[in-house]
C-alpha cells in the first residue's frame, strides 16, 4: 500500500461539509481484497480490536486495504476523543488505486491518525508488533495540545450555535468571529474590545485594591514589600493570619493564605518574590473563595471554590489518595480538561501539609480531610460548586461595579465571604482580587452544581440578537464567464456604495485596491478577503482545483451562481474524468447556500439546471430563451427568472416583470456579444438575490467597463490600422463556440486568429479548439511558447494541427514559437477592416505587448 498524496479539506467539499483528510491511496493486486488474504483480518483485529470494517451500505467493491485504513484512522482518532465519524473510500478509474476520506476535528491529530493506521496496516501485514495504547495515548496528548481549550471552545461553540463562523487564527486560542467588517475576535475569555489599561490595572493587585476601595467597595488591608524581612513586618502591621502573593501573579500562582507564623510568612514570600518583585502581604479574611464572573453589565456565573483536598482511609498514604483523585479522567495537566490533577511538589503545598503535621508520606486516618493547599484556584487542583442562584442582587451589582471600575469587560472576580446571599459589606467579605481573561472551567463543569452557559453570555455580549457577524458571500463558479460574471457582481455592489472583496483568477481586490494578483481563484484567497476589516461584502470567482484542494474557505454563501458545464474543463486531472464528475465538483458551492439564500443557475446547461434539487435555498433560473420549459416551469411556480427579449434583459417573479434594455449594458455591445449576455444575466440574477435596487443594478450595469485594465484576458478589443483586435483568455471548447458565436456578430472582411493550448487538457479538447476555429477563420497562427505544461516541445502545436485538418474555412496555418511573435505576425497582416481573434496565455504581458503595438500605430 502507498499513499502518494495526502490533502487537508478544511472546508465544505466534494465528500461533505465535515473537514476531512483525503489521501490518494494505491493497493497492489493483493490488497484489493481482504477477505482473500489469508489471516489478515485476524492479526489485524489482534492488534486493533475495536477496528470497524463493515461495507458501507451500498458500496459493492470488496474491502481493500485502503477501507482498513479509512476504518482505522477514523476509529483511532475516535477512541482518543476526537468526536468524528465520517469516512469514505472511493475508488477511481486507475485500478488498485482509491480516494481514502477521514473526517478530523484537529487537522494535526487527523494527519497522525492516519500515519499511525498506515503502520497498524504495516505491522498487520508483515505479523510485527503494533502497540496500540502507546498510539492512543500520544494521539490524546496531540489533541489536548492543538483544540481549544474549555474557555475558548465554551465561546465558539456559542457562537457556532448562533449560526455565527469562527476562524482559529493561531494554534492558540485567538479566534475571530464573522467576516469583514463585521468580525470580531477573542483570545481566550478576553474580547477585541478588553482594554489593555483595564488589563493591566487587574495585572496590578495593590491598584485594583486601590481604585475598589477608592469605589466603596470591601477590600483586604494589606501592603507591598520587596524582603522577606518586610514581609514579616507587614504581617504583623495588618495582623495574623495573612496572605502573601505576587503582585502580579495570575491563576494562583505563588498565592498562599492563612500563615500565621514567621516562618510560613518568610517561606511564602520566597515563593512569591520569585514570580514578581512586589509582593503583597495582606490581612486574612476568613471564609469561603467566590468566583464572580461578569460579562458586560451582568453577573452570569458563580462558583464556590474549595482548594484541593483528600479524605483519609487510614490505609494509603496521602500520596498515595492524591495519585488515586488524579485517576479521574475529568483531571488533567493545564486547562484543557475540567479539573486539573493535583500536585505535591512544590513548596506550598509541602507547606500546607507540614501545617497540618503531614507529610507526603503520611497516612491520615479514616475520614480525617486533609487539605493540601489553602489556595482554591482550580489550576492547582481545587474544585467548584456553582452558586449563581444564591447570590444576592445588591452583591451582584457590587461585582459589576468592580469589574466597571476596573474597566473589563469580562471580569472573573475573586471574593471571599462566609456566603454569598447576603450584600456585601465590611465585616461579612471583601474582594481580593480582579482577573482579566478569567477561566471558565468552574462555570461550565462545576464539581457540583447547574453548569451555566457562560460561552452564551460572552457572545451574547458581543453580537446583537439576530446579528450574525456575517457579510453577504458570493460565489461563483462554471467553466466559462466567471471572472467577467464576479467582477460584474462586484461592480454592481459597490456602485450601492459597500467596499467589495472579491477574488478571481486575476487577483484580490477589496474596493478600488489590488491586494494581491495572479490565479487567486483559491480558498485561501478568499480567508484573506474575509479576514480583512474594511470588507462589507465578498464575491469569489470559486475554482474547481481549490475545491478538490482545499475545500470552499467558508461555512455557507448567500449566492451561489454556476454560469455553465458545457462539455467541461480540465478533464482527467484530479481523478475528474467525466463531465458529471466536473458538475459534481462545481455544484459544491449550491450545496452550501444558506436556508435563506439562492442559486443562480443556467437553465439552458441541463447539467446546471439539475443542481437545483441540492439547493437548500430557493433558485433564480437564467436563459436567453424565455419559453425554455425549465425557466418557464420556474416562472409559473411563482419563482424567479432571468431571460432576454429583442434588444432587453427581463426579471421576471410570478407575472412582475423589470426590464433593461441591452443598449443600456455596454458589456453586451448592445447584444451583440451573445456570453456576455449570459455574464450580465448571471451578474443580474446575484445583484438581484442580494437585494439591490433595479435602480442601483441599472446604474452599475452602465458603468462597467470590460476593458484590459479592469477585465483582462476577457474579450478585450482594441482598433489596430482600422482593424479590430480582440484579446481572450478562452482556453476550451466551450469557450471556442461562444467566441465564434461572438465574432460571427461584428463585421469584418478577412478573420484571423492566433492560438494555442494549455498542456494539462486533454488531446480531444486541445484538438477540438481547432476544430471549431478552423471553420470560422480564414488564417490560423499556432504558437507555443509557456504553456506546455508537460507536453514535449511541439506536442501541443502538431494536436491543434491536427484539428485543422477538413477545416472549412482556414486556408492559411502558421506555426511560430513564441507568443508575442505570433501576435506581432498576425498584426502586421491585418488591413483595415479585418478581425483579429488572439487568444492569450500569457495575460498580462500579452496584452501590454498588445497595446504598445496598438500605440505605435497611432
Amino acid at each position: 500500500m502507498e499513499i502518494t498524496r495526502i490533502r487537508a479539506l478544511r472546508g465544505p467539499n466534494l465528500w461533505g461539509r465535515q473537514t476531512s483528510i483525503e489521501a490518494v491511496v494505491a493497493c497492489d493486486s493483493n490488497e484489493q481484497d481482504i477477505e482473500a488474504m489469508d489471516g489478515f483480518e485476524v492479526r489485524i483485529r489482534a492488534r486493533f480490536p475495536d477496528i470497524d470494517m463493515l461495507k458501507p451500505a451500498g458500496q459493492e467493491q470488496p474491502l481493500s486495504m485502503a477501507h482498513v485504513l479509512a476504518s482505522a484512522a477514523l476509529r483511532l482518532q475516535a477512541l482518543a476523543g476526537c468526536p468524528v465519524s465520517f469516512c469514505r473510500v472511493a475508488p477511481t478509474f486507475e485500478p488498485g488505486v482509491y480516494q481514502v476520506i477521514v473526517e478530523y476535528t484537529e487537522e494535526e491529530v487527523g494527519r497522525q491518525a492516519l500515519d499511525d493506521a498506515r503502520e497498524l496496516c504495516d505491522a498487520a501485514l508483515a505479523d510485527t508488533p503494533f502497540e496500540l495504547a502507546p498510539v492512543l495515548s500520544r494521539l490524546r496528548e496531540m489533541d489536548e495540545d492543538v483544540r481549544l481549550g474549555p474557555s475558548t471552545g465554551a465561546i465558539v461553540q456559542a457562537a457556532h450555535r448562533r449560526g455565527i463562523p469562527y476562524h482559529r487564527l493561531t494554534q492558540g486560542s485567538l479566534v475571530q468571529f464573522g467576516w469583514g467588517r463585521r468580525q470580531r475576535r477573542i483570545q481566550a475569555a478576553e474580547t477585541d474590545r478588553t482594554s489593555a489599561i483595564a488589563e493591566a490595572i487587574a495585572q496590578d493587585k495593590a491598584l485594583t485594591k486601590r481604585l475598589l476601595a477608592s469605589a466603596g467597595i470591601s477590600v483586604p488591608e494589606g501592603r507591598i514589600v520587596q524582603e522577606a524581612e518586610q514581609a514579616w513586618e507587614a504581617a504583623q502591621a495588618v495582623g495574623l493570619p495573612v496572605v502573601v502573593k505576587p503582585r502580579d501573579g495570575n491563576q494562583g500562582k505563588g498565592v498562599a493564605v492563612n500563615l500565621q507564623s514567621r516562618e510560613a510568612v518568610l517561606q511564602a514570600f520566597s515563593v512569591a518574590a520569585d514570580i514578581c518583585n512586589d509582593v503583597i502581604v495582606e490581612r486574612y479574611f476568613p471564609g469561603h473563595d467566590f468566583r464572580l464572573l461578569v460579562v458586560g453589565n451582568q453577573l452570569v456565573a458563580a462558583a464556590r471554590r474549595d482548594p484541593p483536598q483528600v479524605i483519609g482511609d487510614g490505609v494509603r498514604t496521602i500520596a498515595e489518595l492524591v495519585e488515586a483523585v488524579n485517576a479521574d479522567p475529568a483531571r488533567g495537566e493545564g486547562h484543557g480538561t475540567s479539573l486539573t490533577r493535583i500536585r505535591l511538589d512544590d513548596e506550598i503545598a509541602l507547606a500546607t501539609l507540614a501545617r497540618q503535621g503531614y507529610t507526603p508520606g503520611s497516612i491520615p486516618e479514616n475520614g480525617v480531610l486533609v487539605t493540601l493547599r489553602n489556595n482554591a484556584n482550580l489550576s492547582t487542583g481545587g474544585s467548584a460548586t456553582d452558586v449563581t442562584d444564591q447570590v444576592h442582587p445588591e452583591l451582584a451589582e457590587v461585582a459589576v461595579a468592580a469589574a466597571r471600575m476596573v474597566g473589563l469587560d469580562i471580569c472573573g472576580i475573586d471574593l471571599v465571604a462566609q456566603n454569598v446571599f447576603e450584600p456585601l459589606t465590611q465585616d461579612n467579605g471583601c474582594i481580593v482580587e480582579v482577573n482579566a481573561a478569567p477561566g471558565l472551567r468552574m462555570h461550565l463543569a462545576p464539581s457540583f452544581g447547574k453548569p451555566r452557559p457562560v460561552g452564551e453570555s460572552i457572545i451574547d455580549a458581543m453580537f446583537t440578537e439576530g446579528e450574525t457577524g456575517r457579510v453577504p458571500i458570493t460565489a461563483v463558479a462554471g467553466t466559462n464567464g466567471k471572472t467577467t460574471t464576479t467582477r460584474l457582481i462586484a461592480h454592481l455592489l459597490g456602485v450601492t456604495g459597500k467596499c467589495v472583496g472579491m477574488t478571481n483568477s486575476d487577483g484580490v481586490y477589496v474596493g478600488n485596491q489590488c491586494i494581491d494578483t495572479g490565479d487567486c481563484s483559491g480558498p485561501r484567497s478568499a480567508r484573506h478577503v474575509l479576514l480583512h476589516p474594511y470588507v462589507d461584502a465578498a464575491v469569489f470567482e470559486t475554482a474547481r482545483g481549490g475545491i478538490l484542494r482545499e475545500g470552499l474557505a467558508f461555512d455557507r454563501c448567500d449566492v451561489a451562481v454556476v454560469t455553465n458545464i458545457g462539455v467541461g474543463d480540465h478533464l482527467g486531472l484530479n481523478y475528474i474524468t467525466t463531465v458529471e464528475d466536473l458538475a459534481a465538483v462545481k455544484r459544491v458551492v449550491v450545496e452550501n447556500v444558506a436556508p435563506t439564500g439562492r442559486a443562480v443557475l443556467n437553465a439552458a446547461d441541463p447539467i446546471v439546471a439539475g443542481m437545483a434539487a441540492n439547493c437548500p435555498g430557493q433558485v433564480i433560473f437564467f436563459s436567453a430563451d424565455p419559453s425554455h420549459p425549465v425557466l418557464a416551469t420556474h416562472r409559473a411556480q411563482g419563482q424567479r427568472v432571468v431571460f432576454v427579449e429583442p434588444g432587453r434583459i427581463i426579471l421576471a417573479e410570478g407575472a412582475s416583470e423589470q426590464s433593461f434594455a441591452l443598449s443600456g449594458i455596454p458589456l453586451t455591445q448592445n447584444g451583440r456579444i451573445g456570453f456576455q449576455v449570459e455574464n450580465a444575466m448571471a451578474a443580474m440574477a446575484a445583484a438581484w438575490a442580494l437585494g439591490l435596487s433595479f435602480e442601483d443594478m441599472q446604474k452599475g450595469l452602465a458603468s462597467f467597463v470590460n476593458d484590459a485594465q479592469t477585465a483582462p484576458g476577457r474579450f478585450n478589443m482594441f482598433s489596430y490600422n482600422g482593424a479590430t483586435v480582440i484579446a481572450d483568455y478562452g482556453h476550451n471548447p466551450d469557450a471556442m463556440l461562444a467566441l465564434v458565436q461572438a465574432v460571427d456578430q461584428l463585421p469584418a472582411t478577412h478573420r484571423s486568429v492566433v492560438i494555442s493550448g494549455a498542456g494539462d487538457r486533454r488531446d480531444e479538447d486541445i484538438t477540438r479548439q481547432t476544430e471549431i476555429l478552423g471553420d470560422a477563420f480564414d488564417e490560423v497562427i499556432l504558437y507555443e511558447d509557456m504553456c506546455q505544461r508537460g507536453r514535449a516541445e511541439g506536442e501541443v502545436v502538431a494536436l491543434l494541427r491536427q484539428g485543422l485538418v477538413g477545416a472549412k474555412r482556414a486556408r492559411q496555418i502558421d506555426e511560430i514559437h513564441g507568443e508575442f511573435v505570433a501576435i506581432d505576425l498576425a498584426l502586421q497582416r491585418l488591413r483595415a477592416g479585418d478581425l483579429c481573434l488572439i487568444l492569450i496565455d500569457q495575460v498580462e504581458e500579452a496584452l501590454a505587448h498588445i497595446a504598445r503595438r496598438v500605440a505605435e500605430a497611432a
